[in-house]
């Protein structure tokens, strides 16, 4: 697997360019901007994901008492917010992409420089760990670089060329969806030995809780018809790796055992997500009592 990871890394990073940039091709300004100037959900979107999230990390780790290297990953994960697979979860479930995508960004921006600070105050308080330091110049430039950049490009060639963007948002969506399948089949068998060596433990367990929590709590915490609310859900339960693979090589000299923790933790959280935003798709793509009427109104004319 060594020796694939260099095309691991691309093909990760096509997934998450693709994903922004088909959200981009399928917002508008003036839904981006009612998403942005949304002061109650931008608010509670922050308390979520800044505040509650880590607070239920902590809790997670500490109720499974966790050993030492899962719970440094649990908190780790659950102080990172933004992770790209929320844009992908709100396409998924048929949700608010738009306000999904928009949030992603500024959480992944935000997180970047509160994700030092919140993991620190959480680790020194159990007395577990060290001082996690980050290049945040650096967080900061790869969020703009595969986040922000191709979701600005798909957003302006859908305001000043939408005939283009109407024609090329359905292959850059089977480009993400393609790639996704990748990412997620390259997670599984990249870290199988570090998932099975936790099979029956805590770690895996606390990381389905922690994203169905998360989900719950960005549900719960959300403002707007339900289709936005889940879709505030799914950007709470999946994480940003990014920092958290940063700081396990700076603070912690890539312990085999956190980043194995933290692998198991990143898949556990996707297979809790994964199936509630299915059943949100089943239940959004099956038409309403008053559709199938209408259909049958309109079949007998």
């Amino acid at each position: 697997m060594e020796t694939l990871q260099p095309l691991f890394t691309a093909i990760t990073v096509i997934f998450i360019a693709a994903t922004m940039f088909a959200a981009g091709l399928g917002t508008t300004a003036a839904a981006l901007r009612s998403a942005l100037t949304n002061l109650p959900l931008l608010l509670l979107a922050l308390l979520t994901n800044l505040v509650i999230v880590p607070l239920l990390g902590w809790g997670v780790g500490a109720l499974f008492s966790l050993p030492t290297a899962a719970f440094i990953a649990l908190v780790l994960v659950a102080s990172s917010p933004g992770g790209p697979f929320g844009a992908k979860l709100a396409m998924v479930q048929n949700g608010d992409v738009v306000t999904g995508a928009a949030m992603q960004v500024l959480l992944a921006t935000v997180g970047s420089l509160t994700f030092a600070p919140t993991a620190n105050a959480i680790l020194s308080s159990t007395d577990i760990g060290q001082a996690v330091s980050l290049d945040v110049a650096t967080l900061v430039a790869t969020v703009a670089l595969l986040q922000l950049l191709p979701f600005t490009v798909g957003l302006l060639l859908r305001h000043y060329a939408a005939p283009t963007a109407q024609a090329w948002h359905p292959p850059a969506g089977r480009v993400s969806n393609v790639t996704f399948l990748i990412v997620l089949a390259g997670m599984l068998l990249g870290n199988w030995r570090d998932v099975l060596a936790l099979l029956g433990s805590r770690t895996l367990l606390a990381g389905l809780i922690l994203a169905t929590a998360a989900f719950a709590a960005g549900t719960l915490f959300a403002t707007g018809p339900p289709a936005r609310r889940t879709t505030m859900g799914g950007v709470a339960a999946v994480r940003n790796a990014g920092p958290a693979l940063a700081a396990i090589g700076l603070a912690f000299a890539n312990q085999p055992a956190i980043l194995g923790a933290l692998a198991a933790i990143l898949l556990s959280g996707l297979a809790a997500a994964l199936p509630i935003v299915a059943v949100l798709n089943h239940r959004r793509s099956r038409p309403t009592a008053s559709e199938q009427s209408t259909d049958q109104d309109t079949a007998v004319r």
